[in-house]
């Protein structure tokens, strides 16, 4: 391309023409495709995704929760304060199932367990005294002993002896299924100011008197994930999704079977239940419609030949005629992590015309393809082409380009071109 050229496209501008082109095919493809858009547009992103809305997706959240019920195993009963860890009720906890107790423990010399790689020996020069293995259960003394109703040997160590191989397995899972679990959650979505706490009236106290600082109305009507007319009604309700939402009261065996796993086994070897608690808020409705949906599912998989299901060591310490002493526990349990989600959206001008600007844009798409279709498949000897795009050269009244020759001015056009 040459200088000359190069000037006459810096000196160039298009603007659209219309062409009508009467064609039955083309025509219908037109209005088919922009239905589409726009009922894309109408149903997906304006109803369905509420596009005219400005949302927010992480609510700030906080969860309480409490335990209540009693089980026995073959040795004992057992009640909240033994069973479920930790005792704060916070989002995660986990209730013990089953456990292997090793009952008497003291800080003594011993042989370190076979399963142990560095445990075995022929001699004591195998034995490093003041060796650890981090996989052991305490450091070498340098001895080689015989192990414990075997013929094999292994290295003495001092540690909390005898090692637990000799502990007893017990089931808790007997009442298991009927405990009940309490979870109070409270939700904020600080863009909007909104929060479901339930409207109380400000109270102060003087001695016996009671005061009324600010009555309930002037705070936010907002719902919460728990609502009693009475303060006895939480010790008889039970959740159910259609007649008791708002009693978030549940039965660990109710949660296990909702997560589709079966309770005896998942009490033998433990495992991960998770309690979604979902909060989708359309705050343009009435507070009313802003309701928590549950769901539960399994969490760790259950199929893993690595590792499998869940459990934990904890210890009881006590002194027996002047030694310390311990019990130690391996605790099999089912663990529940509460997780809260939402999103709450609100009409907002800006995100409604960012959409409807998109919408109109998008329906020039059918114009876009159909000229395609137009010039690509349907051209005959050029005639639409020469139609589609027409060079005009007009001469600004009393003005020069630099670069540009000045020519004729501009013609009157005539209207819309049919073919």
């Amino acid at each position: 391309m040459g200088g000359r050229d190069c000037l006459w496209a810096l000196c160039s501008y298009s603007t659209p023409q219309v062409v009508v082109v009467r064609n039955r095919r083309l025509g219908t493809a037109y209005r088919a495709l922009q239905l589409l858009v726009l009922l894309y547009f109408v149903g997906y992103v304006f109803i369905i995704q509420k596009g005219y809305q400005e949302c927010e997706t992480s609510p700030e959240s906080s969860v309480i929760t409490k335990v209540k019920g009693v089980t026995q195993s073959p040795s004992k009963v057992w009640d909240v304060g033994e069973y479920v860890a930790p005792p704060e009720g916070g989002s995660t906890f986990s209730i013990l199932t089953r456990v292997e107790v090793s009952p008497v423990q003291t800080i003594e010399t011993c042989p370190e367990r076979l399963t142990v790689r560095s445990a075995a020996c022929n001699s004591d020069h195998d034995c490093a005294p003041g060796d650890m293995d981090m996989l052991g259960h305490g450091e070498k003394t340098g001895r080689c002993v015989p192990n414990a109703g075997g013929t094999e040997k292994s290295c003495e160590i001092l540690a909390w002896c005898p090692v637990d191989e000799g502990s007893v397995s017990e089931s808790l899972a007997k009442m298991a299924p009927q405990f009940t679990i309490l979870i109070k959650n409270n939700i904020h979505f600080p863009r909007f100011g909104f929060s479901n706490l339930c409207p109380l009236p400000l109270i102060w106290s003087l001695g016996t008197t009671e005061k009324s600082l600010a009555p309930s109305s002037l705070l936010p009507p907002i719902r919460g994930n728990i609502q009693a007319a009475e303060s006895s009604y939480l010790k008889s309700c039970t959740f159910n999704a259609t007649s008791a939402l708002y009693c978030p009261i549940f039965k660990l065996g109710f949660i296990v079977e909702q997560a589709g796993e079966d309770f005896m086994e998942l009490a033998e070897k433990g495992g991960v239940i998770g309690v979604i608690i979902n909060w989708n808020c359309n705050l343009d409705l009435p507070d009313t419609e802003c309701n928590p949906h549950y769901s539960f599912r399994r969490l760790d998989p259950k199929t893993t030949l690595a590792s499998p299901g869940y459990n934990y060591r904890f210890a009881k310490y006590y002194k027996w005629n002047g030694t310390h002493t311990r019990v130690l526990i391996k605790a099999y349990g089912i663990r529940v992590d509460v997780i809260v989600q939402g999103q709450a959206g609100k009409f907002s001008l800006i995100p409604t015309v960012i959409n409807l600007a998109t919408a109109l844009t998008s329906v020039g798409m059918g114009s876009f393809l159909c000229d395609w279709i137009l010039l690509s498949c349907m051209n005959k000897d050029q005639v639409y082409s020469s139609r589609k795009f027409e060079q005009v050269q007009p001469q600004l009244e009393g003005a020069t380009v630099p670069g540009c020759d000045n020519i004729s001015s501009i013609q009157d056009q005539p209207g819309p071109a049919l073919l």
